[in-house]
């Protein structure tokens, strides 16, 4: 379980969230196609919710976008290969690094593309990186009244089912939890009557045992193992294999094929009073 302790926005978080508790598990029913956010700090976080995506898009028929706040800029360090591959000098600075944004914004649209994600919103918030802890990245740069603006249209537009976030631990990058805190304050401040579900996603190894975070069980666990196609010879890992390869400048990435054989869901009580009951037998429902 998560420490409470380790959000740097922690008073805030509960002052918008009213303590963003979690919501128990329960069964599922019968639903229909939907529409699915997915909130993220950087190009390539949807790797964690990929398996999820492909079958609610491909196979379930909802629409889905996506919403990627910094430009990664940053993410140069395990650029080596992808020096070779894209002719440039990505991991020194000079004018080949500030390639770096558009090439990510090109491997995201790729690995989109994959996934069938209908639009990206690339919000270009500069990427300020870290030093040796991810957990304490910087995101005072972030314009955040801008974020949190195009976040409030969005959801009152488009009326998504629900918001896939990645979970914010005190383990996890801090513009991951930056980028999950804002997509949470967003649906929060919505009439409780149309907001969508918000989910906090993680990718973990069934072989680490029962997860649990901040006390709860996961609403869905997602087998990326499941079988489909012909002679049922093909699962849903070999898409997230799809997505990690499209993100060629991240080096080290490339290490995580099959690495994660599930993706857990943790519904937040930002998704409103009837969240749990809405997830039964609203268009989620279909992979509970």
């Amino acid at each position: 379980m998560a420490s409470d302790a380790a959000y740097p926005t922690r008073k805030e978080f509960l002052l918008a969230m009213a303590g963003a508790a979690l919501l128990p598990q329960t069964l599922p029913a019968q639903t229909v196609p939907g529409k699915l956010l997915i909130v993220v700090a950087h190009p390539d976080d949807e790797s964690e919710c990929a398996a999820t995506t492909y079958r609610l898009v491909h196979e379930l028929g909802w629409t889905a976008d996506q919403v990627i706040v910094t430009d990664g800029e940053s993410g140069y360090r395990y650029a080596t290969l992808a020096e070779i591959f894209y002719h440039a000098g990505l991991m020194q600075a000079g004018d080949d690094r500030s390639r770096l944004a558009a090439i990510r914004k090109q491997e995201a649209l790729r690995a989109g593309k994959i996934l069938g994600i209908r639009q990206h919103y690339f919000l270009d918030q500069k990427d300020l990186g870290f030093d040796t802890d991810a957990s304490s990245a910087a995101t005072g740069n972030w314009d955040r009244q801008r974020v949190r603006a195009m976040l409030d249209d969005l959801l009152a537009r488009e009326r998504y089912d629900a918001v896939f976030t990645l979970l914010p631990t005190s383990e996890t990058h801090a513009h991951h939890r930056a980028a999950t805190l804002l997509a949470l304050e967003a649906v929060g401040g919505m009439p409780e009557h149309v907001r969508p579900l918000i989910l906090g996603v993680e990718a973990r190894s069934k072989a680490e045992g029962p997860a649990t975070f901040r006390g709860a069980d996961p609403l869905l666990v997602f087998d990326r193992a499941g079988s489909f196609g012909f002679h049922n010879a093909l699962n849903y890992q070999i898409v997230v294999n799809w997505v990690i390869a499209e993100h060629k400048s991240q080096g080290l990435f490339q290490t995580e094929y099959g690495k994660y054989d599930s993706e857990q869901f943790w519904l937040f009580e930002a998704s409103g009073a009837e969240a749990v009951r809405r997830a039964q037998c609203g268009p989620l429902g279909g992979i509970l």
